[in-house]
């Protein structure tokens, strides 16, 4: 008889967790509405302003640009898809200077030749009221890359190493690390940290790049 009562005990407290629960999710969206969204209203004006002033050569096989959060603003101004894998591997942040090889069967090579100075900061993962996904850091509300959460498994209320660049407003930051809900901050939960490409003038043997197979989106690393 104890046992029934205690089980019919435990149901009543997880009914209960379960409504302040989301009752907390529904108050922690309407926040996350009131939070500035980081970057500024000249942020593409600025990334296009830089990619201006970088070449495009061999006949347009090779073209450099400027990553701008999700792709690469070219020096004419054409976007080029960059794979979500890769950006968030490569910890991308805007700003970054990539180059672009397009290969005789049509595919694309990306490599960071020019990575922005960055720093770090620390937020927490959020959900909004459209399902969004997004980082609160420093009073701003951060967009992140889909795949950077998806690799560490991260869920609202998460804590969130983001790197940003510092010399421009960015509305993008990159996923650097991930701290667990309930975990204190230890070697094991930093995971790998990011390290800049090394110049391009030194052609290194382990760079950077990506191949972007035509017609699919996989990008393999080297």
């Amino acid at each position: 008889m104890n046992d029934i009562s205690n089980i019919a005990r435990i149901q009543q407290l997880l009914e209960s967790m379960e409504k302040e629960l989301e009752m907390a999710k529904q108050l922690l969206s309407q926040m996350v509405g009131e939070v500035p969204e980081a970057g500024s209203s000249d942020e593409k004006e600025t990334i296009a302003s830089k990619a201006k002033f970088l070449s495009v050569s061999e006949g347009g096989k090779v073209i450099e640009g400027v990553f701008d959060g999700q792709n690469m603003v070219g020096p004419d101004g054409r976007i080029y898809p960059v794979p979500s894998n890769y950006a968030s591997k490569s910890k991308l942040v805007e700003g970054d200077v990539l180059k672009l090889t397009i290969a005789p069967d049509g595919s694309f090579i990306y490599k960071q030749i020019g990575p922005a100075d960055r720093k770090r900061i620390l937020g927490v993962l959020v959900q909004d009221e459209k399902g969004d996904y997004r980082v609160v850091a420093e009073g701003k509300s951060y967009k992140v890359l889909l795949a950077s959460l998806t690799y560490y498994k991260s869920e609202p209320g998460d804590q969130v190493t983001l790197l940003v660049p510092t010399d421009q407003e960015s509305s993008w930051a990159a996923v650097e690390n991930v701290i667990k809900k309930g975990q204190g901050v230890s070697l094991e939960s930093l995971g790998p940290q990011y390290v800049p490409d090394e110049p391009a003038d030194e052609e290194p043997r382990d760079a950077r790049q990506v191949r972007i197979l035509t017609g699919d989106d996989e990008d393999l690393l080297s």
